[in-house]
């Protein structure tokens, strides 16, 4: 049978969902750290602890409305409502004229992002048997990558015409960019509520409803989010490699053309890993792509001029592809259906709450403390890429 007939209604409709949202999303994340220091004047120790505040809220979110949806029986709806309040959320960028404004944005985005994600990953599962899993979420990672990749390209061209060769972005830019991206953030709502179908799994009568426990989860899975949290640890918000890239001289637009590039090889690559991931141990294909983050790392930490940029975003375009799917299909590996939107709940919790201190490490590292101040921007890269290989061999030998 055609690989196209055994991809369900719902996997579809949430990948154009996830399309029109990254569409809106990636013409703005990574214009906010700019915003934030070329137009707002703020240190990049604000801006890590704006992403990891954000980052956290979203990560609380998600672990009590994994579970809620486990509790309810139903997705969608919390799915639906989490895309809502995100786009309500955008125009605050409109008129934000001190980084409060933005952290509130950034908090409401993520509350949104936490609202929706853990059940719409469940859904996801719950949509296809596990001998698809892999492409089901390779598809979908495809999809919201294009997105990203296609919201570069717009917010490019903004830029390109607003800017007129500014090395710093700009006010006016910034918020035509912001303008633009209310049209696609709005359309995924309407798609998601339209056109997802809820898919019930009834559970046994003598079966009680789920708590909110990790215990119910299995050893295994326990095991698999403490070395998720390790590698996290070293893994700061995206932000920074911006601010890199930025200071070593590569211009605003440069910058976000080597971040669309990214995301096409990540759209690109994502449903073909998927695919292996079905084929084989899911693990070996998060491993090969945590040895590749902690390379790319160190070149991130040591690169000097553009080419160097552009080769470090296309590699971690590879690791994106061979992780952020895979890790999703491997979760549900590990735990029962009814468990599933608990099970994503911890498992997007675990990543946010590192976040935060990730990023305030991140940004304190690259400001220079202790023994590694002699290191400046390159700190917090070589930080992550030690980690990322420790957490590697922990997944092989550890989880199973």
């Amino acid at each position: 049978m055609p690989r196209q007939q055994r991809i369900p209604r719902n996997i579809w409709v949430l990948s154009l969902t996830s399309f029109l949202r990254d569409v809106a999303s990636e013409m703005l994340v990574h214009l906010v750290p700019l915003f934030l220091a070329n137009v707002l004047g703020i240190r990049t120790g604000i801006i890590g602890l704006i992403e990891g505040v954000s980052e956290t809220t979203a990560s609380v979110m998600k672990l009590y409305s994994g579970w809620f949806s486990d509790k309810l029986g139903r997705r969608k709806e919390l799915t639906v409502a989490g895309y809502g309040v995100a786009a309500l959320a955008m125009p605050l960028l409109l008129v934000a004229r001190s980084w409060p404004v933005v952290l509130l944005y950034r908090f409401l985005d993520r509350l949104g992002k936490g609202v929706r994600t853990a059940p719409r990953d469940a859904l996801i599962a719950d949509s296809i048997g596990p001998e698809h899993r892999g492409i089901a979420f390779g598809l979908h990672r495809a999809a919201d990558t294009g997105g990203a990749f296609v919201g570069l390209l717009l917010a490019m061209l903004v830029v390109w015409r607003t800017q007129l060769g500014q090395l710093a972005l700009s006010q006016e830019a910034f918020r035509t960019v912001v303008a633009w991206a209310l049209i696609p953030a709005t359309l995924a709502v309407v798609v998601v509520a339209l056109g997802v179908r809820e898919v019930t799994k009834p559970r046994a009568k003598e079966t009680a409803p789920p708590r909110l426990t990790l215990h119910n989860l299995g050893r295994p899975f326990r095991r698999l989010l403490v070395v998720i949290v390790l590698f996290t640890l070293g893994n700061s918000t995206d932000a920074f490699l911006v601010l890199r890239a930025q200071r070593a001289g590569v211009s605003v637009i440069m910058v976000l053309a080597m971040i669309a590039g990214f995301n096409l090889v990540y759209s690109l690559l994502a449903t073909p890993a998927g695919a292996l991931s079905d084929k084989i141990d899911r693990r070996q294909v998060v491993i090969g792509g945590w040895l590749l983050y902690a390379l790319v790392y160190l070149g991130f930490a040591w690169a000097g001029k553009p080419w160097h940029f552009w080769l470090l975003y296309g590699l971690y375009g590879v690791y994106y592809a061979m992780t952020e799917g895979v890790a999703k299909a491997l979760v549900a590996d590990f735990v029962p259906a009814d468990r599933r939107g608990a099970a994503y709940g911890a498992y997007h919790a675990a990543v946010g709450l590192t976040v935060l201190p990730a990023s305030v490490i991140a940004g304190v590292l690259w400001q220079g403390i202790g023994p590694w101040s002699g290191f400046g921007p390159a700190a917090p890269f070589l930080f992550g890429s030690a980690l990322a290989f420790f957490a590697s061999i922990l997944l092989w030998t550890w989880v199973k």
